[in-house]
């Protein structure tokens, strides 16, 4: 067995391991495990781990670096049912890459990120996924939109015809045990729960990560961005 077959082994292993996570944390919600989607995050990661994990079933992907992505994603074409999920910081100089590369975006904060995505947003491809950051440290080094400005956010964003909000997003500070964990993902779902009308059902909650996925599971989470517990550590430098 070669080094490629060890860790397409690998990967297959780790995705396997985390599938068992969220079943369990699904079971302990007294929720249905098909309600969760995983996100694997493969940014720093090669094309060769992306492949391992498309071969062993992944299909969400998520990127944070649009010029790493950018080099990637026509290297992968060839994978047709991948899923491509922007999580990073959405910045003005990179809509429109963003807006010709992925399928979904999560972490809008910014009205005019939003119109300018959706402006760049082919005519004749189906509408940007979008979840809304909202920020419930109240950090100003955090990135998000405060919880009250959230509603005109979706509204203004609802109007853009390239566009289609899924739901939100947070990304909360690493604590220490499940309980503290769950308090902000709790906050999320409520702040979901009241906006979310028949019409705009905002039916994805982003949050819970490699550390928290148990925590984000049990208060609602949709889709948990997992990057270490598949991958391994990144490959920095």
């Amino acid at each position: 067995m070669g080094p490629t077959d060890d860790q397409d082994e690998m990967i297959a292993r780790r995705l396997a391991a985390v599938h068992a996570r969220i079943r369990a944390a699904a079971v302990r919600a007294g929720r249905a495990p098909e309600q969760i989607r995983l996100l694997a995050v493969s940014k720093t990661h090669e094309e060769a781990a992306i492949r391992a994990a498309y071969a062993a079933g992944q299909r969400a992907f998520g990127e944070s670096y649009v010029q790493e992505a950018i080099a990637k994603i026509p290297r992968l074409a060839d994978l047709t049912e991948i899923d491509w999920h922007f999580i990073g910081q959405v910045q003005a100089n990179k809509t429109r890459r963003i807006a010709t590369h992925f399928h979904w975006v999560h972490g809008l904060a910014d009205p005019e990120h939003a119109r300018r995505l959706s402006e760049q947003r082919p005519a004749d491809w189906p509408a940007l996924q979008v979840c809304i950051q909202v920020n419930l440290s109240g950090e100003s080094t955090k990135g998000g939109v405060e919880p009250d400005q959230v509603q005109s956010l979706i509204e203004h964003c609802a109007a853009l015809p390239g566009l289609q909000v899924r739901g939100l997003m947070t990304l909360p500070a690493p604590v220490e045990g499940e309980a503290a964990q769950r308090i902000p993902f709790r906050a999320l779902r409520l702040l979901r729960d009241r906006l979310a009308t028949p019409e705009r059902p905002l039916d994805c909650l982003s949050m819970g990560m490699s550390d928290d996925l148990e925590a984000a599971i049990l208060e609602g989470a949709t889709l948990v961005r997992i990057g270490t517990a598949v991958f391994g550590a990144r490959n920095i430098g």
